[in-house]
């Protein structure tokens, strides 16, 4: 099996490259991960200067029907494309909108929906966020207590959502809310089309252990979502959730940020180790050995989800296997670079005795809750386990 990009898709990604020398300032060094571009005004104020852009070229929904703004190209160049944006730091993508409102709305939404939410995706004229998590719904995402309750032409939705990404810059949120409190608990819940601008509903910022303020809670009090907001069918959001999840888990974006940072270290090594023939330097050399070998490995995992869909599978396990190895694989890379850099790696940016910019330390803070984010590692082994077929414990 050759993995080598074909002519065709090295110039797609030499376009790309191109692109970005020519639209990014010099010496352009970015956000270290994509939630960063939502802290930082710097990088925010680039990316909404950069989404028309690429939206007009038709990059950010490439693999969408034409008529939804997309290309109608592969799932393995929307890809190539992902992960070379996340490779140069490059903002401008919502990732919230692009990869889990927009294909969801696509795969369960109707025909109305679909010609009015798509094409602003695709242009990149709106921020989505996501409201599934609560305080006492995480791993257990079934639990949710948000209530959606019909009334006429409208839901009166109550409740209180956590770990919001975005919320204080998006437009539009899609979120979980339970429709029917008599139902199993699987059942009874609805997937709805929220407007940030509704009456009732205020966003309030939570710190993160990295000082970053992307993350957000929500209160929902009263507020009124129209009928034709809600995607799929009436109580059984679970199955629209759980498809939505599966995209959410199986982005490229991580193992790229991961793999310029492993990049940046491997440089810093060549410099400082150079003659050091100690223990320390021969371990330092063994494990960034190893992490490129899992680099590679991150990478073929998450293009085989590109290429189960394009060609027409649906991922499940696969996308647990990329979520874990992925977010488990900026843990280790980021830990290595702190134990390279030694206390240098506690400084932050700014300082001026700070080396390789404050990334190291900024990462490794930041990717302790990678593991936890869109389901933990633990709740991504058993989706694989199941997969597998190994009996239930």
């Amino acid at each position: 099996m050759d993995f080598t990009f074909t002519k065709e898709e090295q110039a797609f990604l030499q376009e790309i490259r191109d692109f970005l020398k020519k639209e990014l300032p010099p010496n352009w060094e970015g956000p270290t991960y994509i939630e960063d571009e939502m802290e930082d005004e710097e990088f925010f104020k680039m990316g909404r200067k950069l989404a028309p852009k690429m939206g007009a070229k038709g990059w950010l929904t490439m693999a969408w029907p034409k008529e939804y703004g997309g290309q109608a190209r592969s799932y393995y160049e929307q890809a190539i494309f992902k992960e070379e944006m996340a490779y140069q730091a490059a903002p401008g993508i919502d990732f919230p909108g692009i990869a889990m409102a927009g294909p969801t709305i696509l795969a369960f939404g109707n025909a109305e929906q679909k010609a009015r939410f798509l094409p602003p995706i695709s242009r990149g004229e709106v921020i989505w966020c996501q409201g599934f998590s609560e305080p006492e719904a995480g791993s257990d995402l079934a639990a949710v207590k948000t209530t959606a309750v019909l009334k006429g032409d409208h839901f009166v939705v109550n409740g209180q959502k956590v770990w919001n990404s975005g919320g204080h810059l998006a437009q539009w949120m899609f979120m979980l809310a339970r429709s029917d409190p008599q139902a199993p608990k699987h059942k009874g819940i609805s997937f709805l089309l929220v407007d940030m601008k509704t009456p009732g509903l205020e966003v309030r910022p939570l710190k993160n252990i990295a000082g970053g303020d992307a993350f957000n809670e929500v209160f929902l009090d009263d507020v009124k979502v129209p009928v034709e907001n809600l995607v799929g069918k009436l109580n059984e959001g679970w199955k629209v959730a759980t498809s939505l999840l599966t995209l959410e888990r199986s982005g490229i974006e991580r193992l790229a940020y991961t793999r310029r940072l492993l990049d940046e270290l491997n440089k810093f090594a060549r410099e400082e180790l150079k003659g050091d023939t100690s223990p320390r330097a021969t371990l330092i050399r063994h494990k960034l050995a190893q992490a490129a070998i899992e680099c590679e490995v991150g990478r073929l995992l998450a293009y085989r989800v590109a290429w189960m869909q394009q060609n027409k599978q649906v991922p499940q396990m696969e996308g647990s296997m990329s979520k874990v190895f992925g977010s488990e694989l900026m843990q280790r890379v980021s830990g290595i670079g702190m134990q390279m850099l030694g206390h240098y790696g506690e400084l932050l940016k700014g300082s001026k005795w700070v080396k390789l910019g404050g990334r190291v330390s900024h990462v490794y803070q930041s990717s302790l809750g990678r593991t936890i984010g869109a389901g933990t590692s633990e709740i991504q082994r058993t989706i694989i386990a199941r997969g597998l077929g190994l009996p239930r414990g």
